[in-house]
């Protein structure tokens, strides 16, 4: 069992006729925003950060978000980074850019 933070990234690339993207695409963004996680919302995913279980909770229900919201199919991508000993956190990634 995975008992430290991980980093996930999530895309969700959804199709329906006559609907626009980007407002389901919303409905994803909604979910995580309103789960309590760490999130970073990039031009092509989303990175979230949290226990295992957490994000991938999250995870799906950014997907069944996206569907009630008239998505008729989803194509998702998931990266998940996991330490088997440590936290992964935003800042051990990112931190000699924001120096």
């Amino acid at each position: 069992m995975i008992k430290h933070t991980i980093n996930a990234g999530l895309q969700v690339v959804p199709h329906a006729e006559g609907l626009e993207i980007y407002s389901l695409i919303d409905k994803a963004i909604e979910v995580i925003q309103n789960s309590g996680l760490r999130y970073q919302v990039t031009p092509m995913e989303t990175v979230i950060e949290g226990s295992y279980n957490e994000v991938m909770e999250v995870i799906k229900k950014a997907q069944e978000a996206t569907l009630a919201a008239g998505a008729e199919e989803l194509v998702v991508s998931i990266r998940l980074h996991i330490k088997g000993s440590v936290d992964v956190s935003f800042e051990e990634k990112t931190k000699k850019f924001n120096d």
